[in-house]
């Protein structure tokens, strides 16, 4: 009767996993941080060198003839978000320099994707940043596209390896670093935030992009399956599990 048990319950999985349109999104633990984090875009300090990585690495479209190894940190605690971002990367640029309003993503750029709960109905910000500390951070909500104004996003932390600009492109192989403290306030402004805590799940991806490097590529954490590179999908996004 055991053994009957376990085939019919392996059967059910094996129902389930074949009625599953598409690649599983990813989930990773989000640890809390029991004081600040210093932020000095340095990968191996603490309390970083405890919390494991997440790699950004699948190809959205056609592989890339050049895929940089990327991964991203990221943790919390009552008041804000962390994320610390490394790229073992080529073909590094970086010409945008105004925040909200230059096309950072056609420079080497890390992005964060995120609802702040469960529901992705009630929209997901983005959150694009060169390796110069340009960003452009929006909230895409139901009927509308809202960009950040400077007196929220001026109460984030940024720090970054490489300098601001970032021309000629550095065509040797090069590992940079980007870092930054996002304020739980700024996010509450445009929908409802499940605040981070134990248990408290949000829907979120991390992309690598360079559109206009001389070796384009398009990454992706959490496997979004389209066609062609395309980051607003938030129905492939990934979850967030804090601890």
């Amino acid at each position: 009767m055991k053994l009957l048990l376990l085939l019919l319950a392996a059967g059910g999985l094996a129902a389930i996993f074949s009625a599953q349109k598409g690649p599983l999104p990813l989930s990773c633990k989000v640890p809390k941080c029991l004081q600040p984090v210093a932020i000095d875009a340095v990968w191996e300090k603490a309390p970083w060198q405890s919390f494991d990585s997440q790699p950004i690495a699948l190809p959205m479209g056609n592989a890339p003839e050049h895929l940089p190894h990327t991964a991203v940190k990221i943790a919390y605690d009552d008041d804000a978000l962390y994320l610390i971002f490394r790229v073992v990367d080529r073909y590094v640029r970086a010409i945008t320099t105004e925040h909200q309003k230059g096309e950072v993503w056609k420079d080497s750029c890390v992005e964060f994707f995120f609802t702040p709960g469960h529901d992705i109905a009630i929209g997901h910000f983005y959150l694009e940043m060169n390796c110069g500390g340009t960003m452009l951070f929006r909230f895409h909500g139901p009927n509308a596209v809202e960009t950040i104004p400077q007196s929220e996003y001026g109460t984030m932390s940024i720090a970054h390896s490489l300098p601001k600009i970032v021309d000629p492109e550095i065509r040797e192989p090069i590992t940079w670093t980007l870092e930054y403290r996002l304020p739980l306030a700024i996010l509450k402004k445009y929908c409802a935030v499940h605040a981070p805590a134990t248990g408290v799940v949000w829907r979120a991806n991390f992309y690598k992009c360079a559109d206009a490097s001389s070796h384009p590529h398009w990454l992706t954490w959490s496997p979004v399956d389209f066609p062609t590179p395309q980051f607003h999908l938030p129905e492939f996004f990934g979850t967030l599990e804090f601890e």
